[in-house]
């Protein structure tokens, strides 16, 4: 692996690999085909670019976004590395001229979106080609049980089976359950693959989950606490995003937004602002971010829940990728339930499905969002219930989300537990949620008189538990199981397995109850600018500077983590600044001069003020 090791300093600056890596690239260098999974951050992009720099011709990445594409081709280009990308923002005649170029040997890596596979030319181009390589980058999409299921990634196996030579395959994702591992292996014809899971943990991030009464309120509250941060607030539809961006514009909060309905140059124009900091906060619909290698971004905030933990994995992950503290914020509200699940019986992908088939990915995704809404409701750890849904076993708590840095008193709710469950069965074990609060609690309400709930022994037998209390240890009965809730458009409630149990044989039920809220973490408001904060703010504008020449986003010259250890260390000479991390020999030919200058400018007693 020396020559593997050489690629990794010469171009990207590091010195060694991290954990999987090596490991992948060793197997595709041996002509084993592979597959890696590894959170958001763990550097999966190196994986197949160092070994396609050692392969002879051209590695092909199949991409599934164009900003994905752009971003990377952007970093390759700039560390130095020939890249280019095929897909539907360039003309016919820009696709020839790159086409030509990769037959002329002028490209190591050439993106292509899974689209643009079979188009009669690029088909052309790669019967003559010499591919030794071929990496599928957010490989989960093959799987029509993924999160984010493309038909067109079903075509990849057919173009590869067309190719003269069969290459390498690489499969590379940050999510995949054990299903759509094993879906991975079979729709992309994988032979033997070596399989490189890292673990989903990434002990960098706070989880912590809301239920506020106000969301605007508490995003603002939050976002008081972050004004010189850069952070994404990810909402489930256009007009929140629209909502959304222009109220924290009109607080004064430097905000733009991305979703499906802009212009593709708004959307573009918008991405580019933010990713060179120009703005600091992204107002989304989950249209943005696959892909978007901003390394700066130090908060996530979900003005709504997500419809599976997948995605919500996958779009809070994009906070802390350079390993600093990032906090990842969810806004639970009850109405985000019926909204994901109107996205999911509406679903445009699912059209061409057979009808068999489509009804068993509705109650897949239905499971989905029900596990997504238990997250939303759990009193244990937050990092703990998410690798366990990744089939990892955590142990214990991690001390690092909001549930763990609370006091909690784990109390026994069995004779609550009695009575809820006792009144469902007493009113059929057909209505929902609000109506057995209102029957519990003893709401003289009109529904509640007229289905003849006020005559049941349970009417009332709840009257002194607050709703907010009561509603949680529904929550936490459905959970547990103890109840079901049925996955029809008003869902239902019914008694579950182990509720006779509670009823007539003795169980107990516990239940973590808050005693004391943590304080609000002012220490996380900003991320850290290093023990000389000039310095680094020097340093960043400097970056600003090369990067706006150049229109590319500021990360590409360097990341944050790059720019701290220059602070940290102050180096002096091309040598000193070659063992920074992230400082390869392209760049250091690049931009060595100027940042040397400046840190030498700034050294001495003034520069460290």
């Amino acid at each position: 692996m020396t020559d593997a090791l050489e690629i990794l300093q010469k171009y990207y600056g590091y010195s060694a690999f991290r954990s999987g890596q090596e490991q992948v690239v060793r197997a595709i260098m041996d002509g084993e085909d592979a597959v890696g999974i590894m959170p958001t951050g763990a550097g999966k992009s190196l994986c197949y670019q160092v070994p396609a720099l050692l392969l002879p011709g051209v590695t092909l990445v199949v991409s599934p976004l164009i900003s994905l594409m752009k971003d990377q081709v952007n970093a390759l280009t700039q560390a130095g590395v020939p890249a280019a990308f095929i897909n539907s923002s360039l003309s016919a005649a820009q696709v020839n001229k790159v086409l030509e170029q990769a037959q002329n040997g002028h490209y190591r890596i050439l993106y292509v979106a899974p689209e643009r596979l079979f188009a009669p030319r690029f088909v052309e181009y790669a019967a003559r080609a010499d591919i030794p390589f071929v990496s599928v980058d957010e490989a989960h999409c093959v799987s029509q049980w993924g999160q984010d299921f493309r038909p067109s990634y079903l075509k990849i196996r057919e173009f590869i089976d067309i190719l003269p030579r069969r290459p390498v395959i690489g499969a590379f994702t940050a999510t995949a359950t054990g299903e759509v591992r094993r879906d991975i292996v079979d729709m992309l014809g994988l032979r033997d693959p070596q399989v490189v899971a890292t673990g989903y943990d990434r002990p960098n991030l706070f989880y912590q989950v809301c239920h506020p009464q106000n969301k605007f309120a508490q995003l603002l509250s939050f976002m008081r606490r972050h004004e010189e941060d850069s952070g994404i607030v990810y909402c489930l539809t256009r007009k929140t995003v629209e909502e959304v961006c222009e109220r924290l514009r009109g607080q004064g909060f430097s905000a733009s937004r991305y979703h499906a309905g802009l212009s593709p140059e708004e959307r573009r124009r918008n991405q580019e602002k933010f990713q060179s900091d120009d703005v600091r906060v992204m107002v989304a619909t989950n249209a943005f971010g696959m892909g978007i290698d901003k390394s700066n971004v130090s908060f996530v905030v979900h003005y709504n829940m997500p419809k599976n933990l997948e995605s919500y994995y996958q779009e809070a992950g994009r906070a802390g990728r350079d390993g600093a503290p990032a906090e990842c914020v969810l806004l639970y509200g009850g109405r985000d339930v019926a909204t994901n699940r109107f996205f999911i019986d509406n679903a445009e992908e699912n059209g061409g499905m057979d009808p068999e088939i489509r009804e068993q990915f509705r109650e897949r995704e239905l499971e989905r969002l029900k596990q997504m809404t238990f997250y939303c409701h759990t009193r244990e750890c937050l990092r703990e219930y998410i690798l366990r849904y990744f089939g990892e076993r955590p142990t214990g708590f991690c001390g690092n989300c909001y549930n763990c840095q609370n006091f909690f008193e784990r109390a026994d709710i069995t004779v609550p537990s009695q009575k809820i469950l006792s009144c469902i069965k007493r009113m059929g074990e057909r209505y929902g949620t609000k109506l057995l609060v209102d029957t519990l609690r003893g709401s003289d309400n009109e529904r509640v008189r007229r289905l003849g709930f006020a005559r049941l022994p349970t009417f009332g037998i709840m009257a002194d538990t607050g709703e907010r209390q009561l509603r949680d240890m529904i929550n936490h009965l459905i959970s547990k199981g103890y109840i079901r809730q049925t996955d029809d458009e008003y869902p239902v409630l019914q008694l579950g397995e182990g509720a006779r149990d509670v009823l007539f044989r003795g169980a107990q039920v516990w239940m973590n109850m808050v005693q004391q809220q943590a304080p609000a973490k002012a220490a996380r408001s900003r991320r850290s600018t290093g023990s000389n904060p000039r310095l680094f703010s020097k340093l960043q504008a400097l970056r600003g500077q090369l990067a706006k020449a150049q229109s590319v986003p500021a990360y590409v010259i360097f990341p944050d983590a790059t720019l701290l250890e220059m602070c940290e260390r102050k180096p002096q000479t091309e040598h000193q600044l070659l063992q920074i991390s992230g400082v390869g020999q392209v760049k250091l030919k690049r931009y060595g001069k100027a940042f040397l200058e400046l840190l030498k400018e700034t050294e001495g007693p003034e520069g460290e003020h």
